[in-house]
């Protein structure tokens, strides 16, 4: 007992003598630091095509911002996002006799840092008009100061000729953000019908931030235009997105790409593979939606059989989320579960009456046009 005794004490001094030493006086307290980590969003390739996770609509002290460019760029690799771009206005700076008045220069000061993090960053920026026609994002810009910077509304078609004339992918932002404030501003307006008919619009914002705007997707899918959703972020995205909550995401476009390019991107944008997610809920075409709910959502087979006693067999299965979306399911044909919730990474027990070819579900979490859900039909094995 005394040797223990004896030893312990030689190891006390021992430690307490090498933390001084090291220490110096300055105590290192980490329990409450923030882990340096990526977390990783888990979509599956949907037919061949990689899911990317993108927000092309953000802002910095460039313009109306509240952030460095770096740090966007750090909330994206932080967040799981596969690309961004930096949207600044061209026609509202009122950080101006702060800040550098280079419509290029937020992008640039990004650049470096999102090819050490392996960010797709796409040059961009935001049209910024008098509402209406109101605001127009436009990505893969070469040089922004070539772009108008007045808001004179006889510069209005200019504006966006001159980022056609670029090269841009042009979406038309948040149409509905002024529907209180300017009646008849959230119609499909003449300006905006010149623009699709000339092809010089190529996409619509239907959510912005944690609005959606219905009536937007509705233009949207009438028209086979491009569905996007961005977040219009102006201050810390932790500001707006209560991240430290399981499943919570900033609103985001999932692109379906050939590959992690801006290329890749630029085509599927071309192409209108994409869909909107935001909250639980996702917005696309009915066949962007329905392939990833394909590629998400499995079902088993039959793992056990229970007979009542009218001799009614009841089959059940397990159905799972591959993914980290969320879906609400509800039953509108057959005789089976009449509700399921799949949220991310899980799966539920599914129930069905035997000698059924399938059963068909609304599923509530998504949006194919404002006022309708996708409907999918279970096959049963």
């Amino acid at each position: 007992m005394k040797k223990t005794a004896i030893l312990t004490s030689l190891l006390l001094l021992g430690t307490t003598s090498l933390f001084s030493q090291t220490n110096q006086g300055v105590i290192t307290l980490d329990e409450f630091r923030l882990p340096s980590k990526r977390d990783i969003i888990h979509i599956p390739n949907v037919n061949g095509f990689q899911v990317l996770k993108c927000d092309f609509h953000m802002h910095t002290v460039f313009t109306d911002g509240h952030v460095w460019p770096n740090v966007r760029v750090q909330e994206a690799w932080k967040e799981g996002l596969d690309a961004i771009s930096i949207t600044e206005h061209m026609e509202y700076q009122p950080h101006k006799d702060d800040v550098n008045t280079d419509h290029n220069r937020s992008h640039d000061l990004a650049v470096e840092l999102a090819k050490e993090n392996n960010l797709v960053l796409i040059k961009g920026t935001e049209v910024t008009r008098n509402t209406p026609p109101g605001h127009f994002n436009a990505l893969f810009i070469t040089d922004a100061n070539k772009f108008i910077d007045v808001r004179d509304e006889d510069k209005d078609q200019e504006s966006i000729d001159r980022v056609i004339n670029d090269g841009a992918f042009v979406f038309w932002n948040h149409p509905g953000w002024k529907d209180k404030q300017i009646p008849g501003s959230y119609e499909w307006i003449p300006f905006v019908e010149k623009l699709y008919q000339e092809k010089k619009v190529h996409g619509i914002e239907v959510v912005n931030g944690l609005g959606f705007h219905s009536k937007a997707l509705d233009w949207a899918l009438d028209r086979n235009l491009t569905i996007i959703g961005n977040t219009d972020m102006h201050n810390l995205i932790a500001h707006s997105y209560d991240l430290n909550k399981e499943g919570v995401h900033r609103t985001m476009t999932l692109i379906m790409s050939k590959d992690r390019s801006a290329q890749g991107i630029r085509e599927a944008l071309n192409s209108g593979r994409t869909v909107a997610w935001s909250s639980k809920y996702l917005f696309g075409k009915e066949e962007h939606v329905k392939a990833l709910f394909d590629a998400c959502v499995a079902l088993s087979p039959v793992f056990h059989k229970k007979t009542n006693n009218k001799g009614v067999v009841t089959n059940y299965y397990e159905i799972k989320n591959n993914s980290d979306l969320y879906f609400e399911l509800v039953l509108k044909a057959g005789k089976g579960t009449k509700k399921i919730v799949l949220y991310p990474g899980s799966a539920q027990t599914l129930t069905a009456e035997a000698n059924q070819p399938s059963l068909t579900y609304e599923v509530v979490s998504t949006y194919i046009r404002s006022d309708k859900h996708l409907n999918v039909d279970i096959r049963l094995n």
